[in-house]
């Protein structure tokens, strides 16, 4: 890849909230990776992980993704396991601190962490770190000078900490520690690219810059990763909100989770945790868009990436196979009466025609009802197109095989 396409592919899915900022950061990495081109040396590339489950879940390998694209180009990649800055736990998307975990908990759950990233990541090219190998050796001094970089007005400015100020939830002293502590991860290793989501941005833009700056190295490029909403489609994916697609589950459960999410959230899965390009993406939905594709077999295709890139191509196949054994096909008689579809016809009027309804209102209230669909896959809207052949379903009993 030439430097154009690089760019291209590392500022895919990336976020700021600030196109100047995204502007700012992209320049920087061109930058990086001219001089690293230049020196012929690997950039210094890491994201952190706080373990404090046991599992992780799909909306934690968009940064491990982004990880694997610098690795491909080439460069020094660290997975990072912050066995010390989850003893203090990040509180940048929370609205109240969260509960303290004890060295031997965290040290507990970070057992499989490095296992599962290897679903993503090239195990021979990656390099395991614990931030308690530097941290653990900071002194109350070393943490005092840390914390001259900072004013208590830019912590009480983030968003999470000035809801909490107002609504008179208490901020805890700790909670300011983990800036500085993330900080201090990129001075360590002497970080050229740190990797993370769009809750990490003061972490990494004002931590990570501003202590490296203070130690004279040069700042680090922040790549922000967007965030991966759950099957719900609307909230962030969240073990505790129970709307994860955890990656350790087995591929018929991956896929079948996958097709789960809604037709508007594609675009999110496609963009940040699959391995195709922007032109392939872009095709993909516009095909949708334009009608030439289904969403359900857009969101086939993303189901079978997704589970290729954790369980190989040889498990997707089979997870797919099984889906449609259970779900697309499932309490559907063999023997059903047929229907030859016309052109121009709608949803109404099919359902009209075949004798499914009996009315024009009865058919709007079955819609209405979600109680009407092809092949599996909920119609919403009575008056659009017919969509294509297939099995015709009305509420529970009723079926009509459309030719």
């Amino acid at each position: 890849m030439n430097i154009d396409e690089q760019i291209e592919l590392l500022m895919q899915g990336t976020e700021y909230g600030d196109e100047a900022l995204k502007e700012a950061m992209t320049k920087e990495l061109r930058q990086r990776l001219i001089e690293a081109e230049k020196e012929a040396r690997p950039l210094r590339v890491y994201c952190g992980y706080d373990p404090t489950s046991t599992d992780l879940h799909l909306g934690h390998t968009i940064s491990m993704r982004k990880l694997r694209q610098f690795q491909d180009l080439g460069h020094e990649i660290t997975f990072l396991i912050g066995s010390y800055t989850a003893l203090v736990g990040d509180p940048s998307d929370k609205n109240k601190a969260r509960p303290i975990l004890t060295e031997e908990q965290v040290m507990e759950y970070a057992k499989t962490y490095s296992d599962q990233a290897f679903r993503v990541l090239d195990k021979e090219k990656t390099i395991v770190r614990y931030n308690g190998e530097w941290l653990s050796k900071l002194t109350l001094v070393d943490l005092i000078r840390l914390g001259q970089n900072f004013t208590v007005q830019q912590f009480l400015a983030r968003e999470n900490f000035a809801k909490r100020l107002d609504s008179g939830e208490p901020i805890y002293i700790h909670e300011t520690f983990y800036p500085l502590m993330q900080g201090y991860d990129a001075v360590s290793m002497e970080t050229d690219v740190q990797i993370g989501g769009t809750d990490q941005l003061f972490n990494i833009l004002m931590g990570g810059r501003k202590l490296q700056e203070a130690h004279g190295q040069k700042p680090l490029v922040g790549v922000i990763c967007g965030i991966l909403p759950g099957t719900d489609g609307v909230q962030r994916m969240s073990k505790s909100i129970g709307n994860i697609v955890p990656i350790n589950s087995g591929a018929d459960d991956m896929y079948g989770k996958v097709m789960s999410i809604p037709d508007a959230a594609m675009e999110s899965y496609y963009r940040l945790v699959t391995r195709f390009g922007v032109a392939e993406i872009d095709a993909f939905l516009g095909a949708v868009a334009s009608g030439e594709m289904h969403p359900r077999d857009a969101k086939m295709k993303l189901a079978r990436e997704i589970v290729s890139i954790f369980y190989g191509e040889d498990a997707a196949q089979p997870a797919e196979d099984a889906f449609i054994k259970l779900f697309q096909k499932k309490d559907i008689p063999d023997d059903m009466p047929e229907y030859s579809l016309a052109e121009g016809q709608s949803i109404l009027d099919v359902l009209l025609a075949t004798g499914l309804v009996d009315s024009k209102s009865n058919a709007r209230r079955m819609v209405d009802q979600k109680a009407v669909r092809l092949d599996g896959e909920t119609l919403d809207r009575a008056g659009d197109a017919f969509p294509h052949p297939g099995v015709l379903q009305v509420g529970k009993r009723k079926f009509v095989r459309i030719k």
